[in-house]
């Protein structure tokens, strides 16, 4: 054997494993150049100049690369402390790679090539010591939790609260909410913290309905169903409703309203197919009501004494008998009311209500869905109340005409492009008031063109009348709404105790994190709410407002920073830091910008239409935030038809029809599709309404079912979804992107249990009591088309293993 060949072989491994620094170096340097010159850190470019000096050394077997890696680890380490301290997840990315490609430096077969002389050189123990520190960093930061708060509740109950909600039977679950409160709290306590781990799968149920080939992108199964009437009613995305047992899920009956464009071709504009849920209604609940003299109001003759109100895709509102699933003929036109009534043209799919409608002793009142970013001239957001016995139109409050609620007289239309409500009501029939928790004027990040009445009544609460429809308050949370910032939350209802006694109120959860409470008598704040300033300077032919609401309550992240930029390698994180340095952003409500703005919080929100709970007993909100950062680039309308066509309200250019601009608007991920800010992003926590403390945080969800390999990290996922509470002091959720439903003791956090699913469950899961006096909870897990979680058409009951 030559003593050439065998240097030769020799060398091979060091020759690679320079070949491999040397690219690496080139590729962080150049990056890191761009970052350096957008103001960006200067760590990609030292660290690129040293892993390329690495690479030509192995290459040249020298043992100077030793030493020169030592010092490129060591100084990696001091800037990541620096950066994000024992932070396991900002760690990883930075020193994961680094550390791994160390290791294999000390090993014998690749170092000793470089030791030709049989010395051992100062830098393999400066190698040595470089790994074990990162070693050591990395194994210190599995015990530290950044972000997360640790608190214990230490009541029961606060003394003379209890459940004011509307009365239902403990065991039903009646509203979509569970009361017309909107509250989520069920009184029933068999599940406890101590048992709720016994929890099995008592019946599964399979609808049926799944996507299409021309369904929209997000077909998504939103439904919390009722339990009420000895029946489950459960909607499914293309508007069917199906009656089920509640004890064994046999199917009891089903209506399908033969959608009129179901699977046609123009399916495919469509930007929802969704269905959150129908609504009950019972005259015998309101025929023991005492009128004003005294005596019982006279129970109402009808062929239905007992409705369903469903909303559908094609834009109906029809009313079914609760107890054989019929239409009822004396609803509308034979159990139907056409919802484009005086609304004007739209494309298929452009309006229709997602979200079940309110009812009360005399009204069903519905709004609308109306799709963003289409054109300046889309459906007015118009609510309108109708009987609920006839159908016929009794007031219509129009944002953009908010003074006039008498019925529209035949031919006319509505305020074209008035801000909608998309969302669910609250209702207080003893206060006569409607909760309306309000979006804003398309298009969403221009509004140069948004009359004063829009203004108004735009991303916020507004309160009606319920007998006339007139205004009684409003409350406005966003200014000049440019970020999407539409209230998406049902607003919550209950007796609140606080320092002035018991009061009233209403709590509304908002996407920019803050939880505005105010009095729902008159809107005055219960918590404090102050206008802070915020970032100015919007596109031309656009202004901003120069400061912003913020609720002492809330719960909005830290602006973010350069350092929070990240991914699962150094190369992402550097190409996220240069996206993000690119990019305006100046913190919370920074102006859509023809370069390109960060919106943080995103318009996914930190709280979107999941909303919250509350336990009025403890005086608890229980609680789910998400953080994801989006981005939205302001694109002049000459360039737009270059931009090719709109492919979903988050992917292409949002054309904003008749207006200056388009928009596109995206998560602000990696290249690897992963959120360019570093996790957690989703949490469960709890907040001691007595004080406005957060009592407890914790991270939620793993990332099984949203990474290329299925391990359960605990990252803390987003959820799209909301909780409920009970009397037992167990909490539940279902809406993260894994697929699982949760239950937590609402005192401290804890997570107790978990069932697995077999799709996504973006819902709001409820519980009910069955015939056979046992406590189950409920989960639909149907998946969400947009979010990409797992679809299907499954409806999930548990209970307590005997």
């Amino acid at each position: 054997m030559s003593t050439d060949g065998a240097l030769g072989r020799s060398r091979l491994w060091p020759s690679l494993l320079g070949i491999l620094l040397l690219l690496m170096g080139l590729a962080m340097l150049a990056g890191g150049i761009k970052l350096s010159m957008l103001g960006g850190s200067l760590y990609y470019l030292l660290a690129g100049i040293g892993l390329a000096l690495t690479g030509i050394l192995l290459l040249l077997a020298r043992r100077a690369a030793l030493g020169l890696y030592a010092l490129v680890l060591f100084a990696s380490t001091v800037w990541a402390l620096w950066e994000v301290g024992l932070d396991w997840w900002q760690l990883v990315p930075r020193l994961a790679m680094l550390f791994a490609l160390g290791l294999v430096m000390l090993l014998p077969w690749l170092r000793r090539p470089l030791l030709r002389d049989g010395a051992a050189p100062v830098g393999t123990g400066a190698l040595s010591v470089a790994v074990v520190l990162a070693g050591v960093t990395a194994l210190a930061s599995q015990f530290t939790n950044p972000g997360e708060i640790k608190g214990q509740l230490d009541r029961d109950s606060v003394p003379g609260m209890t459940n004011t909600a509307p009365a239902m039977p403990d065991g039903d679950w009646n509203s979509y909410g569970r009361s017309a409160h909107g509250d989520r709290y069920s009184p029933l306590a068999q599940i406890t913290p101590q048992n709720v781990n016994k929890l099995v799968p008592a019946w599964t149920y399979r609808t049926g309905d799944l996507p299409g080939p021309n369904d929209p992108g997000e077909t998504t199964a939103e439904n919390t169903p009722l339990k009420v009437n000895g029946m489950l009613y459960v909607c499914t995305p293309h508007s069917q409703v199906i009656a089920l047992d509640p004890d064994t899920g046999k199917e009891i009956w089903r209506f399908d309203p033969k959608l009129s464009t179901q699977n046609a071709e123009n399916f495919k504009g469509w930007a929802h197919m969704t269905c959150r849920g129908v609504t009950y209604h019972d005259d015998a609940v309101y025929a023991t009501e005492q009128s004003p003299t005294g005596s019982a109001s006279a129970p109402v003759a009808s062929v239905c004494p007992r409705r369903i109100f469903l909303p559908t895709a094609d834009t109906r509102l029809i009313a079914l008998n609760a107890d054989t699933g019929k239409m009822c003929e004396d609803f509308g036109e034979k159990g139907q009311v056409d919802l484009r009534a005086n609304i004007g043209g739209f494309t298929a799919g452009g309006y229709y209500s997602t979200s079940p409608p309110a009812v009360t002793k005399d009204l069903v009142v519905i709004g609308g869905h109306v799709t963003d970013n289409v054109s300046t001239d889309e459906p007015s957001g118009v609510i309108r109340a109708f009987d609920v016995h006839t159908g016929k139109l009794v007031w219509n409050w129009d944002s953009g005409n908010p003074d006039d609620t008498t019925p529209i007289a035949e031919g006319k239309v509505y305020t074209r492009n008035s801000p909608n409500m998309w969302s669910m009501f609250a209702v207080d029939e003893k206060l006569g008031m409607l909760y309306l928790p309000m979006g804003n004027q398309t298009p969403d990040q221009f509004g140069g063109a948004r009359t004063p009445e829009s203004e108004l009544h735009a991303a916020g609460l507004t309160a009606l009348d319920i007998a006339t429809g007139k205004v009684r308050w409003h409350f406005q949370f966003t200014h000049h709404d440019l970020w999407d910032m539409d209230v998406g939350g049902q607003p919550t209802l209950m007796d609140l105790k606080t320092a002035d006694g018991v009061k009233p109120a209403v709590l509304a959860s908002t996407k920019q994190g803050s939880i505005y409470v105010l009095d729902r008598s008159n809107g005055q704040a219960i918590v404090p709410i102050n206008e802070v300033p915020v970032p100015q300077g919007a596109v031309e032919g656009d202004h901003t407002s120069p400061t912003q609401p913020k609720s002492d309550l809330n719960l909005m992240p830290p602006p973010l920073q350069e350092r929070d930029m990240w991914g699962v390698t150094p190369f992402d994180q550097l190409i996220c830091r240069i996206d993000f340095k690119s990019m305006r952003y100046e913190g919370p409500f920074t102006p859509p910008s023809l370069q390109g703005s960060i919106v943080y919080p995103g318009n996914f929100g930190v709280f979107d239409w999941g909303g919250i709970s509350v336990d009025p007993v403890r005086q608890i909100a229980f609680v789910n935030p998400s953080y994801m950062a989006f981005k939205s680039k302001m694109i002049p309308a000459a360039e737009i038809a270059a931009q090719g066509p709109r492919k979903s309200e988050t992917e292409g250019v949002q054309p904003n029809k008749g207006a200056p601009y388009g928009v596109v608007l995206e998560a602000l991920l990696s290249p690897m599709g992963l959120p360019c800010q570093a996790p957690a992003w989703g949490y469960v926590a709890a907040i001691d309404l007595t004080n406005h403390q957060v009592l407890w945080k914790h991270k939620n969800g793993t990332v099984r079912d949203s990474s290329p390999v299925p391990i359960p990290l605990s990252m803390g996922v987003p959820s799209l979804g909301g909780t409920f509470t009970t009397a037992g002091g167990v909490g539940f959720l279902s809406g993260t992107l894994d697929q699982y439903l949760r239950a937590y003791d609402v005192k401290n956090g804890k997570q107790l249990w978990e069932g697995r699913l077999p799709a996504g469950a973006q819902t709001t899961p409820m519980t009910y009591t069955g015939k056979d006096g046992k406590q189950y909870v409920l989960v639909v897990a149907g998946g969400h088309g947009s979010l990409g979680t797992k679809q299907g058409d499954y409806v999930i009951a548990y209970k307590l293993s005997e």
